[in-house]
């Protein structure tokens, strides 16, 4: 790749939901939820997970802030956020479809139906459905940044742990993102 001075960061997290404790059964990984950036603020990531953060069951495609919402929720939430080089027309590229996605939102929805799919290995395709890591898959493939032997219908948080060139910039908890207690490592992340 060539001129890389643009960003993206790849957020995992675990808010301990029920969802995220059941999605925790069938997934070997301590975080279930991916989301992406493209600050270093984290104020504003995208995913598809809850429109209402008190109602598990409205799903579909979201604007989140890392510290607000269901991620305030659990005050033991935590996340992994990794810092991802990419060249300017894949962070374009990027940028666009999440706003196609934003001013569409309300066609799209959480692809609950599809987790059962990665249950029994069989990929469960439904139009304008996707649940969090499907989506996100779905974006980097289409950007050639990340590319899987596996359906995007099968793609688990863990799966997109395997990205090559990341640089990890956080571990912990959110909220001590929040307070200060804890920054994002950019001087580790400039060293990758």
């Amino acid at each position: 790749m060539t001129n890389q001075d643009k960003y993206i960061y790849l957020v995992f997290s675990n808010t301990y939901t029920w969802l995220a404790r059941a999605l925790k059964y069938f997934q070997p990984s301590k975080y279930v939820h991916t989301s992406i950036g493209f600050t270093e603020d984290f104020s504003e990531i995208y995913s598809f997970g809850r429109t209402q953060p008190n109602n598990p069951f409205s799903g579909g495609f979201v604007k989140e802030n890392l510290y607000d919402g269901v991620y305030k929720m659990n005050k033991q939430s935590s996340c992994q956020i990794f810092r991802i080089p990419v060249t300017d027309e894949q962070y374009e590229g990027l940028k666009k479809d999440i706003e196609y996605f934003y001013a569409h939102r309300h066609e799209y929805r959480y692809n609950f139906i599809g987790l059962f799919g990665v249950l029994f290995n069989r990929p469960i395709k439904r139009q304008k459905h996707y649940f969090c890591s499907q989506f996100i898959y779905k974006l980097l493939n289409k950007h050639h940044i990340f590319d899987l032997d596996k359906h995007p219908e099968l793609v688990q948080t863990i799966d997109l742990m395997g990205i090559e060139n990341k640089a990890l910039i956080y571990e912990g908890l959110i909220v001590e993102i929040k307070t200060g207690k804890k920054k994002p490592k950019q001087e580790l992340a400039n060293k990758h």
